[in-house]
């Protein structure tokens, strides 16, 4: 047998009653009177040719097995309307209905979690697209305008498409296996001699965009290997394959098991890599945007080292 096909309303009558319990908590809630709340669920009811309640023997509704049956079919319908309509106010409104949002890969993975987590509860109908891109990257895309917002680091592009703002930076540190000769080097002698490190293999992280191919970052080894993945860089670290460079924040756990060490190079005794907010002049801010972008200028994107704290939510 077929069956006719419920509007909206009765649903959430249907669904009004299961929360409340009974038809007249369904009639408060709605603000209707039990009459009409009787009525839709009779017509529903009929839509659907099965009986959706056992009403004999109890002052309390009860689901019957059909009742049951289409309970989570329901409450997903009237979810998608409701988010449907959430969506068309947010339109109206001029709210996006996407955000592209590219990351250097530097930027602490905690930091990023947290400011992520609290955009969804303030915009929860934006979609959002996350790039996670080296150098120069983040910037290629938003040139392209494939990219909404950026969080850039130390490798900049000035083009006056573009307007910038400092928010924060990461230490990097010069790290390598413990069995690694420069390791070993430093174990001995407490120090390295300066431009020792340019004799050993040193793992670099590289660009994937023509925008600052060939400019490089911290590279002093006269011979390198080039990665375009952060993790892929940790890995070969961690199997004593090179030295290089990486965030603190990133191996403070290696260095405090022992699994990589710091290597004491004077030319690298501190090296700040700043992050930039990033973003095209000529595309104007809709409130998931502008949102993002105050909650990085107002939030410390600093990650410093462990037991310092850090004032980033």
């Amino acid at each position: 047998m077929d069956v006719g096909q419920p509007s909206i309303d009765q649903i959430r009558i249907f669904l009004a009653i299961v929360d409340e319990g009974s038809f007249n908590g369904a009639a408060r809630r709605m603000g209707r009177a039990i009459s009409v709340i009787s009525y839709g669920i009779a017509n529903l009811e009929g839509q659907l040719g099965v009986s959706l309640f056992d009403r004999e023997g109890s002052r309390k509704p009860q689901l019957t097995d059909a009742g049951r049956a289409v309970l989570a079919s329901a409450r997903a319908v009237a979810d998608d309307v409701d988010a449907m309509m959430a969506r068309v106010r947010g339109h109206n409104q001029g709210l996006e209905a996407e955000l592209t949002v590219a990351v250097d890969v530097m930027f602490p993975t905690r930091l990023l979690a947290r400011l992520l987590q609290d955009f969804l509860i303030a915009f929860p109908t934006v979609d959002l697209r996350l790039h996670v891109e080296a150098l120069g990257a983040v910037t290629a895309l938003l040139l392209e305008k494939r990219a909404d917002l950026g969080i850039a680091g130390a490798v900049m592009v000035d083009d006056p498409a573009l307007e910038r703002m400092a928010i924060g930076q990461v230490d990097l540190v010069p790290v390598a296996a413990p069995g690694h000769a420069l390791a070993q080097m430093a174990a001995r002698t407490g120090a390295l001699a300066p431009g020792v490190g340019r004799n050993y293999l040193q793992l670099v992280l590289s660009d994937r965009s023509s925008l600052t191919a060939g400019r490089d970052f911290s590279v002093m080894a006269a011979r390198t290997w080039r990665l375009g993945d952060l993790g892929a860089k940790h890995a070969l670290l961690l199997q004593g394959i090179g030295w290089g460079n990486m965030p603190r924040h990133v191996v403070a756990g290696d260095l405090e098991a022992g699994r990589l060490v710091h290597l004491p190079m004077p030319e690298s005794g501190a090296i700040s890599y700043p992050f930039y907010a990033q973003w095209r002049r000529d595309c104007p801010a809709g409130p998931a945007r502008a949102w993002l972008l105050e909650q990085l200028m107002a939030r410390d994107c600093t990650e410093r080292a462990p037991g310092q704290g850090n004032a980033g939510r």
